[in-house]
C-alpha cells in the first residue's frame, strides 16, 4: 500500500493489517452495511500488473485466456493458465494510459510479474508493478450510482464499461458496484468526499460482495486446481473462445467442445464456527466432492463462500465441508446462468 495513502486512510479510522484495510472500527455493522446500504472500500489488497510497450497487446494476447483487443471504454474478466489449461490467477484487465492493467490478488502479484516477464524474451514489452501508481477503491450499494455521477459525470451504463474523467476512471463491475481509479494526489480528497455520506468498510466486505457476484478470486491455495470453466469463467464472459492460441488454450478449448462441465462454481451459506479457506475439500459424505474457492463472513453469521464441486454431486445430496459429518453447504442462486 502506498505510504502516504495508508496514512491518509489510518487517519480516517482504518485500521490496516498486513498491508489491507482490516475495518474502520464496525466490522459487523460494516458488513450489514455492505448487503443493505452503500460502502467505500479501499481496494489495496489488490495489486496491478501494468504491460506497456509496441508489443504489448500481441504478448498479452499470447498468455490470457480472454481477447484484449478491447476498446478503452471496456473491462474485462481474465486469466492466466498453466500449460495443462489450469488457473493460476485471475484478474480484471481494462487499458491504461500507457498499455493494459491487470488487476488481482496483491499475494499473487509478485509471482505473476515474474512469470509474465519470463515469457517476455525478445518482445518490446514492459512488465511492471502498476500498484502504487494509482488509488483505487470501491464503492457499492444502492446510492452508489447517484453519488459518483454527481461527483465526477456520467457513468458507464453496461457492466464492465469503462468511463474516464479528470479526477478519476469508473468501471462499472455490476448494477450497483463500481471501482474508482484516481491518481494519488486526487485519491484523498474524492474519499474524503464520499467517505461524508457512505459508509467506509473493510477489504472483507468488497470480497463478500465478490462472492455475492459469482467471481472466483484465485489465490495461492487454489492456483492450478480448476480450468476456467470450472471457475464459471466463460459464463462471466473471461474465456474467448476465436482470439486463437494461448498458454493453456488446447486444453481449455477441447474443455468447451466435449460438452457439459463436470465441476461447476456454486454459491452457498455454511453455519460455522470458522471461516472456511480456499482450498479447504468438501465431502458428500463418502468421498471429496470440491474444493472452496472463496469464503468470507456473511451478514447475520455463518459464512458465504464460492465452490468448486462437481455438478451431479450438487444436485443429487449434501455436501458438507471438510469432512462427512461437517457443516452442510446450503446452496444460493447465482446471479448469472451456467
Amino acid at each position: 500500500m502506498n505510504p502516504i495513502w495508508q496514512d491518509h486512510l489510518i487517519k480516517a479510522g482504518a485500521t490496516v493489517e498486513n498491508g489491507r484495510v482490516a475495518h474502520f472500527g464496525q466490522p459487523e455493522q460494516e458488513l450489514q452495511t455492505a448487503q443493505s446500504g452503500t460502502v467505500l472500500v479501499d481496494l489495496s489488497h489488490l495489486g496491478v500488473i501494468g504491460a506497456s510497450g509496441e508489443d504489448s497487446l500481441t504478448f498479452l494476447q499470447g498468455q490470457t485466456t480472454n481477447d484484449v483487443r478491447l476498446a478503452a471504454d471496456r473491462a474485462q474478466h481474465n486469466s492466466l493458465c498453466s500449460p495443462k489449461g489450469r488457473m493460476l490467477a485471475t484478474f480484471l484487465l481494462w487499458r491504461g494510459e500507457d498499455g493494459h492493467l491487470l488487476q488481482l490478488p496483491a499475494e499473487l502479484q509478485a509471482g505473476i510479474q515474474k512469470r509474465l516477464t519470463m515469457y517476455v524474451l525478445r518482445s518490446k514489452v514492459k512488465i511492471r508493478d502498476a500498484g502504487a501508481e494509482t488509488v483505487r477503491f470501491g464503492v457499492a450499494g444502492a446510492d452508489a450510482e447517484n453519488l459518483l455521477q454527481t461527483l465526477l459525470g456520467p457513468l458507464p451504463q453496461e457492466v464492465l464499461g469503462v468511463a474516464r474523467h479528470d479526477r478519476a476512471t469508473v468501471l462499472r463491475l455490476g448494477p450497483a458496484r463500481f471501482e474508482v481509479v484516481a491518481t494519488a494526489e486526487q485519491g484523498p480528497a474524492l474519499w474524503d468526499e464520499l467517505s461524508r455520506t457512505v459508509t467506509p468498510a473493510g477489504s472483507a466486505c468488497w470480497e463478500w460482495l465478490e462472492i455475492q457476484a459469482g467471481i472466483p478470486t484465485i489465490l495461492p491455495a487454489t492456483q492450478e486446481q480448476f480450468t476456467p470453466q470450472m471457475a464459471n469463467f466463460e459464463a462471466l464472459g473471461g474465456v474467448s473462445f476465436t482470439k486463437g492460441c494461448y498458454t493453456g488454450q488446447e486444453v481449455v478449448a477441447r474443455t468447451q467442445h466435449l460438452g457439459k462441465v463436470k465441476r461447476r462454481l456454486y454459491l452457498a451459506h455454511i453455519d460455522a464456527d470458522s471461516m472456511p479457506q480456499p482450498g479447504d475439500e468438501l465431502s458428500d459424505g463418502n468421498q471429496t466432492a470440491g474444493m472452496v474457492v472463496n469464503a468470507q463472513p456473511a451478514p447475520g453469521g455463518g459464512f458465504d463462500l464460492l465452490a468448486v464441486i462437481p455438478t451431479e454431486a450438487a444436485e443429487s445430496g449434501e455436501i458438507r465441508w471438510l469432512f462427512p459429518d461437517g457443516p452442510v453447504l446450503h446452496f444460493r442462486s447465482l446471479p448469472y446462468p451456467v
